[in-house]
Parts: C-alpha cells; structure tokens; sequence
C-alpha cells in the first residue's frame, strides 16, 4: 500500500495540531508543513503578556519547534515558507522561499488548510508608518517588544477596544507608559452587552487609560515615516506607537482561488468532519467558519481553544477515523489589570436579530464570602429564552475569580440545560471561592422569575 502524503498550510495551533494527531494514528504516512513566519506552535494569546515583559523569553511561548517536530514526531515543518496557490486538479501547491526567491511545487494526496487569520489594518492615510503594530505572529509580538525595550515611548495609543486591544493597553500601562484607546463604537468589547462594556470604559477609565468612544481613527501621522499622532474623527493623539485592535479577518484567499467554497465573513465552510467542498481537501482553525450551538447559524469565531480542537478532529479523519467538530458558543475570557471579563454564547443584539423572545437579568454579588480577605464585586448577566425557559448567553465581569464561573454557564448551553436547572445546579462552596449562593445561581434565580 503506498504511503500517502499530507500538506499542511500553516504551522501553528489548527494545523500543527491536525499533523500531531495524523501521525499518532498513521506512523507511515508522509507529513510535511509549510508556515510563512519562522516560527511554529506558538501561544498567539501570551503575546500582550510578552510585550508587557512578565513573560521573559519569545521561546517560553513556544510549545514546539521544527526540529522538536521532525526529531520526535517525523513531521517536517518548513518554516519561511510561503504557498502561493493550490492546484486542487493536480494536487500540488507551489510554494516560495522568501529569503531566496525560490519557487517550487509540492505534490499532496491529502491538504489542510490553516491559513489563520490577519489583523485587520484600517486603509486610512498614513497606515504605511512605521511604529504602527498588530499582534498576529510570535514574529510580530517580537518585533513590539523590541521597539519598547529599544525605543520606550513617550505616548501610546491604540486602536481598537476588542480582546487584543483590552491586553495590550494593561500591558502598556504596566510599563509605565500613557495610553490611550480609540473606538469607533460606543464601548469597548463589542462582544459583551453595553451595560457590561460600560464596566469595562469604567476600569480602563480608572486605571488611567484615556478612553475616546465613538471616535474612529481617521489618519495616522507620520514624521519621517514614522507616526507621530493619530487623528480621530474629533481630535489629534500625540503617539509614537500605535497598537491595532480592530479584530481579524479569515486568511481564505488562497482557499478562495482554488474554489473552495468561503461562508460567513469571507471565512472558509466546511463540514463537522473539517472537510471543504472539494474532495481530499480539509481546512481547520481561524481561516474556517463554525456552527454556532445555540442560535444554529455559521459564525466565524478565531480562539486558540477552537483551532486547537478544530485541528485535533481535521487530524483524525485525515487519519481514516470519524471525528466530528460540534460547534462553538464563543466562549472567551480575559482581564483588563484586576478586572476579569468573561461571556459565551449570544448577546442581547444577537437575540432581537433572531427574533427571539427573551429575558434578561444582571445581578451584583461577591465573588467569596463578605467577610474573607480579597472579597471583590461579580457582574453576572444571564439572557434566556421566554416560554422554554432555556439559557441563551452569559457574562460576567469583577475580580479574582469572577471569570472562570463562565465555564459553568458554557457547561450548560452546551449541554442545552434550562435557567431552572442552573438554580438547582450543585456548585460548590467554601468562604474563599464563593457566597453560599454562588452569584451564577442567584443570577439564574432571578432570571426565573421573569421567564
């Protein structure tokens, strides 16, 4: 039987963990992956921490190397490696070396598609600059650090209030640095609910961030090429550096000019197997779009926790076996300073487009008993459906050991459990992780009574 050989287009989290899982369960099959950036397996969501300098070296958030690849799992990874086009006929990519010009092609039997996704850079005059950053690759994270070790600025500003933007503006605050935020809506994490993302502007606020809402960059300035200042819509921002925060775009062209069929946001469709429209083809991580579990629409959602999974199962039935992606409720989790921001499945604005009948309720709690040391304030807001009684989404924002209570109320979407059932849930108790009602059950108690 001839040994059957799988391309792999990129080489971090959706596809190195789809070549990990391939040759645990093919040892003979011929593995190769071809990543543009020098790196591999990198965690992209510890970069704003690496800028920030409390994590040290670039390579402790390295999980892997090429030559770790090749030496303990037989599959080679070509970093500097850029493909240029897929030829789904003759099951080939060409591909080029950067660094040398050099083109050549590459036979497949089997292909993965995980391109991930890109920045997304706003076309405004100026946006040429230097000084001006967006963290997508270990490679860029690097490069930010570099400039704020070498070159410290006097004034930041960044653009952009969603997950990237929330990081890197404490991690600039932690290096001392003034910083200001700019976004084009009215609150920062569009993801949440505006009552929530009104806690958020009130932290940032608090922690000496200078907040301008409804305010879209509208050109950077440059001064020998380099920014000097960001102008919004309504004023003139000093700024040696410029952080991006305006969220991704699924990196789906080159799916796009072999005919494979995009979805939602331009993102590539593909089946619960990770499999596109054209045979022997597979795609996985943030290039891809995904079934949302709770409102059943395809959404494109980019989390590391997604493309790793995504990956896992493109690996098993590259492999032969029958593996199945599920979907997503989009759950995700993250802190501005001492402020932990959590939320998974729809939001209010989400719900009234779906026409769905809801309830809503936010409560005020603490996250441990009144009288135990490091006691601090819980936002819970629970949505659920009217006449079901079934949950639809949850957020919830406060202090040490507020966020991770959303994994409860993903445990439940996800298992499709009603408001009742989540009141009647035994969680646990101890005076320093929670009250005796946890603040989850006493928000779904009060959702109770308006459904």
């Amino acid at each position: 039987m001839p040994v059957s050989r799988l391309i792999v287009i990129g080489g971090d989290a959706a596809g190195m963990s789809a070549a990990s899982q391939a040759r645990r369960l093919d040892s003979r099959m011929e593995i190769r992956v071809f990543e543009r950036s020098p790196h591999t397996s990198y965690s992209a969501c510890g970069l704003p921490y690496f800028a920030a300098g409390m994590v040290e070296e670039a390579n402790s958030l390295v999980a892997r190397t090429p030559e770790r690849f090749r030496q303990q799992y037989d599959i080679e990874a070509m970093v500097g490696h850029e493909v240029l086009a897929i030829d789904p006929q003759a099951r080939r990519v060409r591909v080029r070396v950067p660094e040398t010009g050099k083109e050549f092609e590459e036979g497949f039997d089997t292909l993965l598609i995980a391109t991930g996704a890109r920045p997304h850079w706003p076309e405004i005059p100026g946006c040429e600059g230097k000084g001006i950053y967006a963290l997508s690759t270990l490679q860029s994270g690097i490069e930010l650090r570099r400039a704020l070790d070498e070159r410290p600025p006097r004034n930041a500003v960044i653009v952009g209030g969603g997950y990237i933007g929330l990081e890197m503006a404490e991690a600039l605050l932690a290096r001392g640095i003034p910083t200001s935020l700019v976004q084009r809506g009215v609150q920062p994490m569009n993801t949440l609910d505006p009552d929530m993302g009104a806690l958020v502007a009130r932290e940032l606020k608090r922690r000496g961030v200078n907040l301008y809402l409804e305010e879209p960059a509208v050109a950077f300035e440059l001064e020998g090429g380099r920014v000097c200042a960001v102008r919004t819509s309504l004023r003139r921002l000093p700024a040696d550096l410029v952080v991006l925060g305006l969220g991704v775009i699924p990196e789906s062209a080159l799916a796009k000019e072999a005919g494979i069929e995009l979805g939602v946001k331009g993102a590539i469709r593909v089946d619960e197997g990770m499999r596109t429209n054209l045979p022997g083809i597979f795609a996985a991580g943030d290039c891809v779009s995904s079934l949302h579990r709770v409102s059943g629409q395809e959404v494109h959602v980019a989390l590391g926790t997604l493309a790793n999974r995504q990956g896992m199962v493109a690996g098993q039935n590259i492999a032969g076996q029958k593996a199945r992606f599920p979907g997503t409720l989009g759950t995700a989790i993250t802190k501005v300073c001492e402020l932990e921001i959590a939320r998974t499945g729809l939001q209010e604005r989400e719900l009234e487009a779906l026409g769905i009948d809801y309830a809503a309720v936010t409560i005020k709690s603490r996250t441990r008993s009144g009288y135990y040391p490091g006691v601090s304030d819980i936002h819970v807001k629970l949505l659920g459906e009217k006449g079901s009684g079934r949950l639809l989404g949850g957020q919830i924002l406060g202090g040490a050991g507020a966020g991770k209570r959303i994994d409860t109320l993903a445990a439940c979407l996800w298992a499709k459990l009603a408001v009742e059932e989540l009141v009647q849930m035994d969680l646990s108790y101890a005076p320093p992780f929670s009250p005796v009602w946890d603040p989850v059950a006493t928000a779904a108690r009060a959702l109770v009574k308006k459904l």
